[in-house]
């Protein structure tokens, strides 16, 4: 029989559960807490939007930056929180997440209105139809996994084309961080230059999210992956290295990012909150490109 999901109880705010609550957040720290309030994808996003724009030598003002951060914050919020409410077997995230829902829940709320004024006021009428189409190629996949819409088949093969439910998060989240420099100059935007780097990044973003899903509920190892997926970005950078130098920077230090992964994965003894914080910090590569400007 299947188990009916019950959300999670709401928690007595006694002055012990709250004493206990505030050592945990001393215990976790800095890195923990930015992973638990889902602060560590939307820096992800925008890092690596940065990182693509500056291998194509576009200047990215504030706006499209932002705009990718609060859409980015607000989905993830909203994706933890639906976990917490259908229940299971969930992390310590999905439960931050419901202690604090009443406080999350609107920020994600604002976060999503913000983003799509800016959308609506700064996005050139050129780049909406890609943009639209990254959003609703996302919520169509929030809707599957979440509601209970079933997904029209195209979406089903689309998703078994990716070869997992990790492969069109993936492909999603590269995506979505290419359409910054998009929306900035949607004419001149040199895509043939962007394609490898962005399919290497789409599978780093599989990497992580695959070894998230193997370290918490299937217990595998994925270190060797990961060295393979290092190995490839390291040939790959070499490869692009005489063709476009500013790419093969961006793939070299997404292979650094991939062997990270993997060294990780040999240190699942640590914390489970600061391993998973850790697995999304060490995609924070690209920032390294700064110092090549």
């Amino acid at each position: 029989m299947e188990k009916v999901a019950t959300p999670l109880a709401n928690p007595l705010r006694s002055p012990q559960s709250i004493a206990n609550e505030l050592e945990r957040g001393r215990r976790l720290g800095l890195l923990g807490r930015w992973h638990l309030a889902s602060l560590d994808a939307p820096t992800v996003a925008v890092v690596w939007a940065w990182a693509f724009a500056w291998t194509v030598r576009i200047p990215l003002p504030a706006w499209p930056l932002a705009l990718l951060g609060l859409a980015v914050w607000a989905i993830y919020v909203g994706d933890r929180l639906l976990d917490a409410r259908a229940g299971g077997a969930l992390q310590e995230r999905h439960r931050f997440h419901w202690r604090h829902r009443r406080i999350l829940a609107p920020l994600a709320a604002g976060a999503a209105l913000a983003a799509a004024a800016i959308a609506r006021r700064r996005v050139p009428a050129l780049a909406l139809p890609q943009d639209s189409a990254v959003a609703l190629a996302t919520l169509a996949y929030f809707s599957g996994v979440h509601g209970r819409i079933r997904l029209p088949q195209g979406v089903r093969r689309l998703m078994e084309a990716a070869g997992s439910r990790e492969g069109l998060v993936g492909g999603l989240f590269a995506a979505g961080c290419l359409l910054p420099a998009w929306s900035v100059d949607p004419v001149g935007f040199p895509l043939p230059r962007l394609v490898l780097p962005a399919i290497y990044f789409s599978a780093l973003a599989w990497l992580n999210v695959r070894a998230i899903t193997c370290w918490e509920t299937e217990g595998l190892r994925l270190g060797r992956t990961a060295d393979v997926l290092a190995g490839a970005g390291v040939l790959l950078a070499v490869g692009l290295a005489s063709w476009e130098p500013r790419a093969a920077a961006m793939v070299a230090l997404g292979a650094m990012s991939a062997a990270l992964v993997g060294w990780l994965d040999r240190r699942r003894d640590a914390d489970p909150v600061g391993l998973r914080a850790a697995v999304d910090l060490v995609l924070l590569t690209p920032l390294l490109l700064v110092l090549a400007r």
